[in-house]
Formats: structure tokens, C-alpha cells, sequence
């Protein structure tokens, strides 16, 4: 059957896939499983249960919630309508969702806990357009989202009509979602996706790879997001069980539990997966040790096109049954392909878990892009370390313009920016390529690789350009730093702001009998200072010298998107980074006591 609209998934389950386990998320610590018979009964509910409350076309509901199956019910009964969705990260700060809640106006707004309910109720009081809050879980005091379904229940038989008719309205080019960018230079932009852009998209990723229905995936990255959005609906395309993980605290045990076949991740949470796995290989003794490392060197030479050769494959059999075998049963035994995106992935982890049979995809996309634009893909035989693969199918385009630039024209781009089409001017020309922002070049005419963000680029005051994520991402290679800002606009050297990985930092003081009381203490040690100068000093080998870290600064803080140094997906917020840490940016040039110095 044809799927041309989002809510079109459900006769897909109809006609295709009868799943007792269609979507499933744990409630009072037990994995309760849904059936797509539930999951089409749920959204029809919530669909007539809007209509009796008067909502129509062309209206808005937001959702602020953690990943769930309720908000799968919800987004269908809301798409079914033709009332457009707005999600809403559930991380953000209140100036943030007061400018959301105000530039959307959604008539009803659905929030997943208690903890959200007392943040974002009183600002939705002031907000005009706001008509009714629900909760997904109980929250005294607050409406249940329950309310809507049995309102839906009582009123089926008015508006079953009206929802065929309604249903029937919905066009492939209509307006069907509202996304805010994470927002990382200022307050962010809605995003105005189309049921084609997003449809088109998920259709053009499910053939990247080989898996479907009877597979399982885990669910852990915000589904507000478009990313984990569309490949939720990939996932449905294909009969896929969705599971949706507790929290990122319990990534690990779901994934033992659930066992499944794929999931997506971002870069940063794959490179913790390998630092514990490291840990671990470090904790070994003797024989074991030497296997562990042995095991690893050998797939950090891990190679596709062309491959390593017959001798290096009969040494990674022995590596398999003695090493890989054991992280593959510690990421649920089944695991065959993770999914990467939001940023760059380091070349070695996806050489290192394909050596460990595991196939690690990167991919590259913007929310504008619905998101994805390009994907290594493993049907076709198209994968290449270090890069995001070939331009996806489906009629997508790309070219790179004269200054580097990734353009991209196909039926993923966006329909422009929320209230503000002078902006949608800026990003797409008059000929419907969409300037990305991002710099990248093709590798053999096909395989698209990104080497910065054009917005982030600088100049040093000598003329030489540093692209800044391309050092970033290399100083976070190391165990000892989990975030890194470079910066020096301007000025005559590179510098670094680094926030190290202090869980392991904690562990090494531990080691060298280092004793203190917090981290400011911490990062004050000299002993702590020079290893981590020995990690930059041995980066800077690999860097041309107009790109070398003349300087760092360690901070005392851990970076996360819930205290604003970082976007929803993990990007830095530089601007954020910038203004905390003013006063260090300020003395950063001027060599003083505790500085760290390079320059020389």
C-alpha cells in the first residue's frame, strides 16, 4: 500500500504487521507492550476526543515529553486531524519555552511528569492560545491525558465521519510539524516540515540497511527531536518493535533486557560505550590484558573497501571468540547496526565495532532536511570510515558550493521558517538549494564528508582558518576530556576550554593518591594539569601548526544540555560558553599562574 502521509503507518499495521509489541515502554519498573491494534485505537481515541474538544485543522498541540508510547498515541491523533504538532524538548529553560509556547500558540499542550507540570503550568497560564494542560503520568491536580481517550470513546460515533473526511484532507505538501531548533547561537527557529518532507525521508533511510519486522530497536534519544522522530517512523515502516529505554541512566540494563537489533546514538554516548569497554580492558591482568589490547589493535586496523585481507580475517575469528563476542553480548547479544548522527563520529569507533561485528552507520541531516541527507548504507555496499556516506534515495540532491558549502535541493527540504520568511530567504535560494552551514567535499565522487561548520569556522589574526569541531572532536578521544571549545577568533593561536571527563578523572586522582574536596580543587593540581597537557601536547602532533593548542583552561564543570552549555543534541552552545566563561576568555591570552602554555 501506498505511504504518503505519516498516520498512513496505521494501515500499515492493518494490512501488514500485526504486532502484539508494536510500541513498549516501562511503567512502575514492568515493560508493558502494546499491540498495533492498541496503537490504532489509541490514536483514533485521541483524534475524536481533539474534535469534541473543538480543535480543528490547522490548530496546534504541543507535547513536552520524555520518549513513550503515549506519545506515539498522541502524535498519530493529532496527524490523523490535520492538526499541526509542535514537540518540545523537555530539557530547555523556561525563557525557552515561553518564547516556544508564545511564537506557537498551541491550543493544548501534553507533559510527561509532575517535574515538567510545575514548570512549564505557569507558563502556560500566560500564554493566550493555551486552552488545556494534560499529563501522561498521574499528576494530582493536573488533567490526565486519559481524559482526552475516554472524551475520544464517548464521542466516536459524532465525529467518525468528520475524521474520514478529515483524514482524506490531509495532503502530502500540508503543513504537518513544527520543530525548534535546539537553538545554539540564540533562541531557536521553528522549522515548518511538511507530511512529504518527513514521509519521503524515513522511506529513503529504510533502505540503508536490511532489517524488519521480528527486529527490535531501543529507543533512547529525544523523540521531540526530528532524528529519533523519523527513525521511529522508519522503524514502524518496517515492522520494527520499538522499545523505549526508562531514561540515559538505564540505556545499559534495557538494552540487556530488550536484546534488540538496532539503535540510534549520537557520537559522545558510542564513545562512553568504548571508554567503559577500554576501563574495563585496562582493569586486566596479565594474559587477559594482552588479548584485550591485542584484540583492539587489531580492529582499529579494520578495513571495507578494500578489505583487510584473509590472514588479518583469521586472526579476527580469534578475536571474536575471545574479545568482540563479549561486547556484543553486553550490548543485548543481537545487535547488528547502530545508527550515528548529530555529529561527527571518530573514524576508529566505527572501524573498531564493525571489527566487532557490529556495523556502526553515520549519517548527516539537518532538522530543515527532515533530517536525513546523506547515510553510509550496507545494502548497497556503500560505507566508508570517515565519512556520512552517499546522498540518500528518493530524489535527494547535494552540491557543494564554491566556498565549500553543503547545498541541498530534494523533497526533505523544509517549507520555510515559522513567521519569519526573510530568514527562509537567507537559507534557501532561489533555485531551492538549502545552504546547510556546513563545509564538506565528496570522497570519490560519492561519499560525503564534513569537515566543519561554516558559521563556527574562524580566523586566526594571521589570515589561517581554524575549523574548531575537527580539534574538538579529536581532543575528546581522550579519556581524560569529555568536552572541549577552541577558540582564539582573532588572536595570533588556538586555545582550548576544556571540561573534563571527571568520573574517570576522579578515578586516576584516586590512583595517584591526589586528595580533594570538589572538582574546582581538582583541576587546580599541577599533577592533574600536566596529563592533561600530555593529551593536548600529543594531539597537537597530528595538527598543522596554524591548528595547534597553544593554551587550555580546565573548568570545574560538567557541560549538559540541563545546564545550557550544550544543545539537546549535544552540540556546544558556544554562545552560552562564551558569556560563563567570560572572565577565563578574557585571561586566556595573557600567560598567567596555573595557565597552561603551548606556545613555545
Amino acid at each position: 500500500m501506498e505511504i504518503t502521509r505519516t498516520f498512513d503507518l496505521l494501515n500499515l499495521y492493518k494490512e501488514k504487521y500485526k504486532m502484539e509489541d508494536a510500541l513498549a515502554g516501562k511503567e512502575e519498573g514492568v515493560w508493558v507492550r502494546y499491540s498495533s491494534d492498541q496503537y490504532i485505537d489509541f490514536a483514533n481515541n485521541v483524534s475524536y476526543g481533539l474534535l469534541a474538544m473543538g480543535l480543528k485543522k490547522g490548530d496546534k498541540v504541543a507535547t513536552i515529553s520524555n520518549n513513550r508510547p503515549q506519545w506515539n498515541f498522541v502524535d498519530m491523533g493529532i496527524a490523523q486531524t490535520g492538526i499541526i504538532h509542535v514537540p518540545i524538548y523537555p530539557t530547555i529553560s523556561k525563557e525557552e519555552y515561553e518564547y516556544i509556547l508564545k511564537d506557537s500558540k498551541p491550543s493544548v499542550i501534553f507533559l510527561s511528569d509532575k517535574a515538567l507540570y510545575n514548570k512549564i503550568k505557569p507558563i502556560a497560564d500566560k500564554v493566550e492560545s493555551v486552552k488545556e494542560v494534560y499529563t501522561f503520568n498521574d499528576v494530582e491536580g493536573a488533567k490526565n491525558w486519559m481524559d482526552v481517550v475516554e472524551l475520544g470513546k464517548k464521542s466516536a460515533d459524532g465525529f467518525k465521519d468528520e475524521l474520514e473526511k478529515l483524514k482524506a484532507s490531509v495532503k502530502p505538501e500540508d503543513f504537518f510539524t513544527l520543530l525548534y531548533t535546539s537553538g545554539t547561537t540564540g533562541f531557536p527557529k521553528g522549522v515548518k516540515l511538511s507530511q512529504n518532507n518527513v514521509v519521503s525521508n524515513f522511506k529513503a533511510t529504510a533502505e540503508v540497511h536490511n532489517l524488519g519486522h521480528g527486529d527490535k530497536t531501543l529507543s533512547f534519544l529525544p523523540i521531540s527531536h526530528i532524528y529519533e522522530r523519523m527513525v521511529n517512523y522508519h522503524f514502524q515502516y518496517l515492522g520494527i518493535a520499538v522499545y523505549y529505554a526508562e531514561n540515559m541512566g538505564t540505556i545499559v540494563d534495557n538494552v540487556k533486557e530488550i536484546k534488540p537489533e538496532i539503535f540510534l546514538t549520537v557520537p559522545r554516548l558510542l564513545e562512553r560505550v568504548y571508554d567503559k569497554i577500554m576501563g574495563k580492558g585496562k582493569d586486566l591482568k596479565g594474559i587477559k590484558k594482552s588479548i584485550f589490547f591485542w584484540a583492539v589493535n587489531l580492529g582499529l586496523r579494520f578495513e571495507l573497501n578494500p578489505p583487510n585481507g584473509w590472514f588479518y580475517h583469521q586472526k579476527l575469528k580469534i578475536a571474536d571468540k575471545l574479545i568482540f563476542s563479549k561486547w556484543r553480548e553486553a550490548l543485548g547479544g543481537n545487535i547488528k547496526i547502530i545508527v550515528s548522527g548529530s555529529a561527527a563520529l571518530q573514524p576508529r569507533l566505527a572501524r573498531v565495532f564493525w571489527a566487532a561485528g557490529i556495523q556502526v552507520l553515520e549519517g548527516y541531516g539537518l532538522t530543515e532536511t527532515s533530517p536525513v541527507i546523506a547515510a553510509n548504507n550496507v545494502v548497497t555496499n556503500e560505507v566508508m570510515f570517515g565519512t556520512v556516506g552517499p546522498v540518500v534515495s528518493g530524489g535527494v540532491e547535494v552540491k557543494i558550493a564554491e566556498d565549500g558549502e553543503i547545498l541541498c535541493k530534494g523533497p526533505n527540504v523544509m517549507m520555510g521558517y515559522y513567521n519569519q520568511p526573510e530568514l527562509t530567504k537567507e537559507v534557501i535560494d532561489d533555485d531551492g538549494w538549502f545552504h546547510t552551514g556546513d563545509i564538506g567535499e565528496f570522497i570519490e565522487g560519492k561519499y560525503l564528508k564534513i569537515t566543519d561548520r561554516k558559521k563556527e569556522m574562524f580566523k586566526l589574526s594571521n589570515g589561517k582558518y581554524i575549523a574548531p569541531q575537527v580539534i574538538e572532536n579529536k581532543l575528546k578521544e581522550s579519556f581524560f576530556i569529555e568536552q572541549a571549545m577552541v577558540v582564539g577568533e582573532n588572536e595570533k593561536f588556538a586555545s582550548a576550554i576544556i571540561s573534563p571527563n571527571f568520573p574517570f578523572l576522579h578515578e586516576w586522582a584516586s590512583r595517584h593518591d591526589i586528595k580533594y574536596q570538589d572538582n574546582e580543587e581538582l583541576i587546580g593540581f599541577k599533577e592533574v594539569n600536566d596529563r592533561v597537557n600530555k593529551e593536548v601536547k600529543e594531539l597537537n602532533k597530528d595538527l598543522n601548526e596554524h591548528e595547534r593548542i597553544k593554551r587550555i583552561r580546565l573548568v570545574k564543570d560538567e557541560w549538559s544540555s540541563e545546564t545550557g552549555e550544550l544543545s539537546p543534541t549535544a552540540k556546544l552552545k558556544r554562545r552560552k560558553i562564551y558569556e560563563a566563561y567570560s572572565t577565563i576568555l578574557s585571561e586566556i591570552y595573557s600567560v598567567g599562574k596555573g595557565e597552561v602554555d603551548f606556545s613555545e
